[in-house]
C-alpha cells in the first residue's frame, strides 16, 4: 500500500479558476507536480467541468490522478464541505445535483453586494465578478479579493474576519445540498465521500458526534485528517476521529493561490501510519 513518503506525495484537495482558485486547472497541475505531488485531485466547489483538463495535464506530467469535487452542504444550520474522490465527472445524477446546488449563488452574491454597499463598500458585486472565472460559482472569496484590491482590507482573511464570516455583517446565508444527497451523488458516481477540513466547523462536541454518525449512516467513508485548514494539534484530533469511526483518512492542502493559501503543495506531513488512506481502493 502506498504511503506519503518523499517518493509518494498525495494532495487531494485544491482549487482552480473553475471555482475560487486563481490558476487554470493545467497550471494547478503543474504547480502540484513541481512541488513533488505524485497523487493529485482537483476538487473545485460544486463543479466538475475542469476535470478532464486537470487529468490530461496531470497524466502528461506523470502524476496519478483522481477525479474530484467539493460539494457545499447545509447541516445543522452551517455549511459543511463534502469532497468526492474517484468520481465519474460525467455521471448524470452528480452533474444535475451540482447544477442545482450552485444555482442560488448569483442571487446570494447580489445580496452580499447590497450588504457591503450599506457598510460603505459600493460596487462589490460587480468587482467580485471580475475575479470569478466562472460567474456561476461567484463566492465570498471573490468578494474578498475585490475588497483587498479596493483597499478596504489588507488580506483576504481579514475580509472574512471582519465582514464575510458566517456571523459577519455582510454574510448572506445559503441553503446548500442535503448531506445525504451529496453523499448519494458521490457514491452513485463511483466515488468516496470525505468530510473536508472538519476542524473548520463550529459545532459542539455533541453536534460533531451527530455529524459523524449521520455521515457514516448515509454512506460517508472518510474525513480529511492532514489538511492546510487544520492546525497541528488538529491533525491528531481528527486522526483519533478516523480511528474511532473507522473512517478512511484523506489529506490535501486546500490550495487556492500562492498568496492566500496557508500551505503549499508538498508541504503536508504524512498521514499517521496506522490510518487507512482514502486512496487505498481508488488507485
Amino acid at each position: 500500500m502506498p504511503k506519503q513518503t518523499p517518493t509518494f506525495c498525495a494532495d487531494l484537495h485544491c482549487h482552480s479558476t473553475i471555482s475560487d482558485g486563481i490558476y487554470q486547472p493545467e497550471v494547478v497541475a503543474e504547480r502540484a507536480h513541481s512541488y513533488g505531488v505524485t497523487l493529485w485531485s482537483l476538487t473545485d466547489h460544486d463543479e466538475v467541468s475542469g476535470q478532464q483538463r486537470a487529468r490530461v495535464r496531470a497524466e502528461e506530467l506523470g502524476m496519478t490522478y483522481l477525479s474530484g469535487v467539493e460539494i457545499s452542504v447545509t447541516w445543522a444550520n452551517q455549511t459543511v464541505h463534502i469532497v468526492g474522490l474517484g468520481i465519474d465527472p460525467e455521471n448524470v445524477t452528480l452533474v444535475q445535483g451540482l447544477r442545482e446546488t450552485r444555482a442560488g449563488r448569483a442571487g446570494r452574491a447580489r445580496r452580499i453586494g447590497e450588504r457591503l454597499a450599506k457598510l460603505g463598500m459600493p460596487g462589490a458585486f460587480e468587482g467580485a465578478l471580475t475575479f470569478a472565472g466562472n460567474p456561476e460559482l461567484i463566492s465570498r472569496t471573490h468578494f474578498a479579493r475585490f475588497l483587498v484590491e479596493a483597499g478596504h482590507c489588507q488580506t483576504v482573511q481579514s475580509v472574512f474576519d471582519h465582514y464575510l464570516s458566517d456571523d459577519g455583517p455582510a454574510h448572506e446565508p445559503m441553503q446548500w445540498a442535503k448531506l445525504e444527497d451529496a453523499v448519494s451523488w458521490i457514491r452513485g458516481a463511483g466515488g468516496v465521500a470525505v468530510i473536508a477540513h472538519p476542524g473548520r466547523y463550529h459545532y459542539t462536541p455533541t453536534q460533531f458526534g451527530a455529524l459523524f454518525d449521520t455521515f457514516k449512516d448515509v454512506g460517508g467513508q472518510a474525513i480529511e485528517v492532514i489538511t492546510g485548514s487544520h492546525t497541528v494539534p488538529q491533525y491528531q484530533e481528527y486522526a483519533q476521529v478516523a480511528r474511532h469511526y473507522d473512517f478512511l483518512a484523506s489529506c490535501g492542502s486546500d490550495f487556492h493561490s500562492a498568496k492566500e493559501s496557508k500551505i503549499e503543495f508538498g508541504s503536508l506531513p504524512p498521514l499517521p501510519a496506522d490510518l487507512k488512506p482514502v486512496w487505498k481502493d481508488l488507485i
